[in-house]
């Protein structure tokens, strides 16, 4: 394994080109980019998987990951208020974000993904068993990590992972045309001749407005890169090569119901992929244990619509976990 890191403060992160002068940007959000962390990357199967880390490296394990054709920067925000408490890391999914493509994107390899990042950086030293955070996309990764690998996660929380009944699920397709994460792997990324342009082209999926749209603007900019005197996405074609069967849609809510280890479902109030109807749907298929916090007023992407309220509820899931985890005596 092969390690390149640094430590400190990342100006780059608010980059005039996205930010302007940074006048509208919250106290909030400015702070938590100026907590101390570590960016890296740790070679496997020789290609270069990108992470941050935050927090005491003594301190219990959480490993944080995003949703298709998203990047690790969606918890960069988050993360700096779990770090007094934590030990904190966000990982770029292979082909997406700053990491490179490895290998085949089949959703075992996706799954294993977890435990290589986390052997990687000793996050299983000492006993511990890191504590997955996953959105989207990314939830349905941990939930294979989780079933392939029981006895290495101490338990998964699964941010708005899209769970309907197979009729609801028909319908939403119909309406879209194409099932989530449908692309050509053989058709070349677009050059844009401006940051201004392929701006225009970043939308989020499925389409929704946001809460703090400085945000969106913060993960548009880090989903692009210069690509000589034009812009292009950091994602590879080569995540498309993959199966994107409607039986592993279908079956979703099944896998999440009998995945090992504890679990937990957060999901936008007013999210179109996890529902009211959706948690009834688990509830139906044997996971009346699995507790379901809805965020209010947060759609699909609830770091993007209601981080704090987010945050909070990250916070006290990992506190109520720890605590059942280590009781302390009276």
């Amino acid at each position: 394994m092969n390690v390149l890191s640094k430590i400190g403060d990342f100006p780059d992160d608010i980059d005039p080109v996205w930010a302007g002068d940074g006048s509208h940007l919250p106290e909030w959000f400015v702070s938590a980019l100026k907590v101390p962390r570590e960016e890296g990357y740790v070679e496997i199967d020789g290609a270069r998987t990108h992470y941050f880390r935050w927090g005491d490296r003594k301190k219990p394990k959480v490993l944080m990951t995003h949703g298709f054709l998203s990047h690790a920067r969606c918890f960069a925000f988050i993360a700096p208020f779990l770090a007094e408490d934590y030990d904190v890391v966000a990982f770029d999914l292979a082909g997406m974000g700053d990491t490179e493509m490895r290998g085949q994107a089949d959703p075992a390899a996706r799954g294993r993904e977890f435990g290589e990042i986390a052997e990687a950086l000793d996050l299983f030293t000492d006993g511990h068993k890191p504590t997955i955070i996953a959105h989207s996309f990314g939830a349905g990764a941990a939930l294979t990590a989780v079933t392939l690998s029981p006895d290495a996660f101490s338990g998964v929380v699964i941010c708005d992972l899209m769970v309907m009944r197979a009729e609801l699920l028909e319908q939403y397709w119909n309406h879209r045309r194409s099932s989530p994460g449908s692309g050509d792997p053989d058709k070349p990324k677009r050059l844009y001749a401006s940051y201004e342009e392929a701006r225009k082209r970043y939308v989020l999926s499925p389409p929704q407005p946001v809460g703090e749209p400085f945000l969106l603007d913060y993960m548009a900019y880090h989903s692009m890169r210069r690509d000589g005197d034009g812009w292009t996405w950091k994602f590879s074609p080569e995540v498309f090569r993959r199966s994107n069967k409607s039986d592993e849609w279908l079956t979703i809510g099944h896998r999440l119901v009998n995945a090992p280890g504890r679990k937990i479902i957060v999901h936008g109030g007013k999210s179109q992929l996890f529902t009211r109807d959706s948690a009834d749907y688990i509830r139906e298929l044997g996971g009346g244990d699995i507790p379901i916090i809805a965020v209010p007023e947060a759609r699909h992407h609830l770091m993007l619509d209601q981080p704090l309220a987010f945050l909070a509820a990250l916070r006290s899931i990992l506190s109520l976990w720890e605590e059942q985890a280590h009781p302390r005596s009276a």
